[in-house]
C-alpha cells in the first residue's frame, strides 16, 4: 500500500495545457449559452430539447427507445424522462409502450415536433455557424473534428459496466 509520503506526484498541467484547458471551458461553457438562449428566444425551447427532436428526426420512423434516445443524446435517463415528459406538453413527441419489452418504450416525433424542428433549424444552423465554423480556417475545422472524435471516443468505453450517463 502506498503512503502519501511515497504517492506518485500528481501529473500537473502545463503552463500551455492550463491556457488550453482554460480556453476549451471557457469556449464550450459560452458556445453551450449562446446556442441555448439562441434556442429559447426563436424557438421557445433549450438546446438538450432540439437536440433530441434532432436525434428523432433522422431515426426510423422517426423513433427511438428511450435508452438508444439516451446513448444518441449522452445524457442520463432521468434527465432525458424529464426532457420527454415537456416535449409531449409541447405535442411534439409522444411516447409508445415496446411491444417486445413491456418496461421499454419508445420516443415518436410527431409531426408537430417536425414542424418545429423545421421552423427551428436555419436559426439554429446559422447560429453555429456563426459562433464556431465561421471562425475557423478549413484546417481548424478539419482538426476540430478530429480533435473531438479523439477524445469522445476515449471517453465511451466500451467494456461492460462502464459508468455512462445514458447507463445511470
Amino acid at each position: 500500500m502506498k503512503t502519501a509520503s511515497t504517492e506518485e506526484e500528481p501529473r500537473w498541467l502545463t503552463d500551455e495545457e492550463q491556457r488550453t484547458w482554460i480556453a476549451y471551458v471557457h469556449a464550450a461553457t459560452l458556445l453551450e449559452d449562446h446556442l441555448d438562449r439562441q434556442l429559447q428566444r426563436d424557438a421557445g425551447m433549450p438546446h438538450l430539447y432540439y437536440r433530441l427532436l434532432v436525434v428523432l428526426s433522422a431515426a426510423p420512423l422517426r423513433r427511438l427507445r428511450m435508452t438508444e434516445l439516451a446513448m444518441r443524446t449522452k445524457i442520463t435517463r432521468s434527465r432525458l424522462s424529464h426532457a420527454v415528459a415537456r416535449l409531449e406538453k409541447n405535442g411534439w413527441v409522444r411516447r409508445e409502450d415496446c411491444p417486445s419489452d413491456k418496461r421499454g418504450q419508445f420516443t415518436v416525433l410527431t409531426d408537430g415536433g417536425a414542424e418545429m424542428l423545421s421552423k427551428s433549424a436555419p436559426g439554429h444552423v446559422a447560429a453555429v455557424r456563426q459562433a464556431l465554423f465561421d471562425r475557423l480556417s478549413a484546417e481548424q475545422r478539419k482538426a476540430l473534428g478530429e480533435i473531438m472524435e479523439i477524445v469522445a471516443e476515449g471517453l465511451q468505453p466500451s467494456e461492460a459496466g462502464a459508468d455512462l450517463p445514458w447507463l445511470r
